[in-house]
């Protein structure tokens, strides 16, 4: 055997040199083609290649020899427009990301275009994503959006917390970082403060939640406007909207406690229909500190608790705060859909009737037990004419 392998009877001097004439590179390349990629199509395509006769092979007559390379009407060619796959179809629906700028010193600041999440506790089932948005990815800007999931406490005496945060876009640059500092503040006070949280949740007391979560949403946002110097912003350019979503791990209890501030949404969907949920606006300044689900430790006690825990009110005026609080308790029914939604997802849901009717129709009934992570990004991510921002959606599915 030679190198290229043997030759069976009188080699001409043409058949000799087959390999080096398939491979030169003056030989006419067969060219992309519909055809299908047979054993017969590929051995058709290199006689035709080196002009030498053919045979039929597996019962089809191959096309004329002499017939030029790529001529031959390739199957299916006279099928109507129309009648095969969809033009276009795997093509990507969008231009490639720009990437945004990194800073050597600062490798930890890269944020990634997308994050997921998934988690099932008792009856409830938890889908998470946050994406970066097409204004985002035409500008090179990182996503100004964070989401964070975190269950503190074992078993059914915990709760699992989900924060929603979006930075101001007055620097698009430098959103991200606003919007990651008040996740990482919300869920080191709620972490803090785990068990009686949940001691709280279980019993309903919502009279003793509020006023803590309000302390902690105010020292939270009043220390990044706090930090904005440092950063060389205004406090309105250092800032984020937020909303936090608390839900007990223990499957008897139904109660889901939002709050937060600025924009964004909470919706329910039940029986297949939308219900704007949106927490109220609580203007008035919180009460003086005092540890969360405390029923009789001293004042001196109560304070130096509320300190270790991040509850107490931020040392800022109140021209720091623009936002008001907004506090809602719902009750979770089987078959709900409660979604935490960030601004650029929240807007095309109350603007857009075809998304939001859209989204209802993937998320109710079977389609909604159907439904992975994957397709719960590709919902999100849904196309909607005029609404570019980053969005992020946290969906609550009750059994």
């Amino acid at each position: 055997m030679n190198g290229q392998g043997a030759q069976n009877g009188s080699d001409s001097g043409r058949d000799r040199d087959w390999w080096a004439r398939l491979y030169e590179p003056y030989t006419p390349d067969t060219g992309p083609t519909r055809a299908g990629d047979s054993v017969d199509d590929r051995f058709a395509s290199v006689t035709r290649t080196l002009d030498t006769p053919t045979t039929t092979t597996g019962g089809r007559e191959p096309p004329d020899a002499a017939e030029p390379p790529g001529s031959a009407e390739p199957p299916g060619a006279a099928e109507p427009p129309g009648s095969g796959e969809p033009p276009g179809a795997g093509e990507p629906s969008g231009s490639p990301a720009l990437l945004p700028l990194a800073e050597p010193d600062a490798p930890a600041e890269l944020v990634p275009d997308t994050v997921l999440e998934e988690a099932r506790h008792g009856r409830t089932t938890l889908r998470a994503a946050s994406s970066r948005g097409e204004a985002a990815r035409e500008a090179g800007e990182p996503r100004g959006d964070a989401l964070l999931v975190a269950r503190f406490g074992a078993e059914d005496e915990g709760l699992v917390l989900v924060v929603v945060a979006t930075g101001a876009r007055t620097d698009g640059a430098k959103a991200h970082r606003a919007a990651r500092e008040a996740c990482h503040a919300l869920a080191a006070g709620v972490g803090r403060s785990g068990r009686r949280l949940a001691e709280d949740l279980r019993a309903d007391r919502r009279d003793a939640l509020r006023p803590g979560l309000h302390r902690l949403t105010d020292r939270t946002l009043g220390r990044l406007r706090a930090q904005a110097a440092a950063w060389g912003l205004t406090p309105a350019q250092h800032t984020a909207d937020v909303r936090c979503l608390l839900v007990p791990t223990d499957p008897r209890c139904r109660v889901r406690v939002c709050f937060g501030a600025g924009a964004g949404g909470l919706l329910r969907l039940r029986d297949g229909n939308w219900e704007d949920v949106e927490p109220r606006p609580t203007p008035a300044p919180p009460p003086a500190p005092r540890p969360l689900g405390d029923r009789g430790q001293a004042a001196g006690a109560a304070g130096a608790a509320a300190a270790r825990d991040g509850f107490t009110a931020a040392e800022l005026p109140p021209s720091a705060l623009a936002e008001p609080f907004r506090f809602r308790v719902c009750g979770a029914e089987p078959g709900d859909a409660l979604l935490l939604a960030s601004p650029g997802l929240a807007e095309p849901l109350r603007a857009e009737p075809p998304f939001a009717d859209r989204l209802a129709a993937r998320w109710t009934g079977a389609a909604a037990g159907a439904s992975g992570l994957a397709a719960y990004l590709g919902d999100l991510g849904h196309p909607v004419p005029g609404h570019t921002r980053d969005r992020t959606g946290v969906l609550l599915q009750e059994d």
